[in-house]
């Protein structure tokens, strides 16, 4: 199997390995909250999205879609030596992890997702990430800073975790970003095959993310064995309600090893 081509960094010496994948215009940095907690109990695997942070941006589209993030995944586990992990996946990232777990059921034990439209969503934004990569041709960084999910324009982070993502966020490279628009988030929606989930798996919902109200609605009434949990947190919950978010993480894991 070739070697994994996402930068990842394994944290913690003991208890079971479990794979964390943030989402656009994010990084490691998502879980600066977490990870001290997350070590106490478990390894966290640390990736990194093609275009963001320390990973590259490869120019063969290929190497953004959803399915080569599975292949990627699975080249990580085999790296590590792991037979089964847990999966957290935040935003776009849980869009894939998602998706290696209903085509890798054998190798995960359980997992976790947060709020993710991309996830759930029937909509293709074929055309608007279509005009984005074209203006990301004449704007750049620039453009990529007006847009919502950028961290500058978040109110609520603490400013050590503001000013890391930010930090961060000046990594992302612009074709890898564009690639991730057109061969990633178009298509990485799992909802026509969420019916088949076969996996233990906790959704924890910032109750703040009002937009994602109706796809909480769907995964509820479509996916098997999924449980729920709202947090006093927004879109980036993991992040607004750290200190919940990890015992509640903690706890979920606990049930399985």
């Amino acid at each position: 199997m070739q070697e994994p081509l996402l930068y990842h960094e394994v944290h913690g010496t003991h208890g079971p390995f479990i794979l964390f994948v943030h989402g656009m215009i994010s990084s490691r940095a998502q879980w600066i909250p977490n990870l001290e907690a997350l070590e106490a109990f478990g390894r966290p695997v640390i990736v990194e999205l093609f275009g963001h942070g320390r990973s590259p941006s490869p120019e063969d589209p290929e190497c953004y879609t959803p399915d080569n993030y599975v292949n990627e995944f699975e080249r990580i586990r085999c790296k590590l030596g792991v037979d089964r992990w847990f999966l957290c996946g935040q935003s776009l990232g849980a869009s894939l992890t998602l998706r290696y777990a209903l085509y890798h059921p054998e190798r995960i034990i359980a997992q976790i997702f947060t709020n993710s439209q991309s996830a759930l969503s029937d909509e293709t934004w074929d055309d608007a990430l279509k005009l984005l990569s074209q203006r990301l041709e004449d704007e750049g960084h620039k453009l990529i800073e007006t847009l919502p999910l950028h961290p500058s324009h978040s109110r609520h982070l603490k400013p050590e975790i503001k000013n890391a993502l930010i930090e961060d966020a000046k990594l992302i490279d612009i074709q890898g970003f564009s690639y991730t628009g057109l061969y990633t988030v178009a298509k990485c929606s799992v909802r026509k095959m969420i019916n088949k989930n076969q996996i233990p798996t906790l959704l924890i919902v910032g109750k703040h993310d009002k937009q994602f109200s109706p796809y909480r609605e769907f995964a509820q009434q479509t996916m098997p064995e999924l449980e729920v949990l709202v947090l006093d947190g927004g879109h980036a919950v993991n992040i607004d309600a750290a200190e919940q978010f990890n015992k509640v993480t903690q706890d979920f894991i606990a049930r399985f090893i």
